[in-house]
């Protein structure tokens, strides 16, 4: 199975410093697609671990989804 690219794709990362320590990150693109570190440059190590997990899982599904499946494009 081919990996999903990542490389080279741009995301927007919020990164909050949290009360109780350390650091959260979330991407807005990804729902769902949450992390964190003890640091900012661990958060964002981290941050860029779940991405690519997030992709090749989002990747897996969409083939097992899509058989058997229509594509169907609407205007809203």
């Amino acid at each position: 199975m081919k990996k999903a690219t990542v490389e080279g794709r741009k995301f927007t990362v919020m990164l909050s410093k949290e009360r109780v320590g350390g650091f959260s990150a979330w991407v807005l693109e990804l729902p769902g697609c949450i992390s964190q570190g003890e640091t900012r440059d661990e958060a964002l190590t981290n941050i860029r671990e779940a991405i690519k997990g997030y992709l090749e899982a989002r990747q897996i599904m969409m083939k097992k989804e899509a058989k058997g499946a229509e594509p169907v494009e609407i205007t809203l």
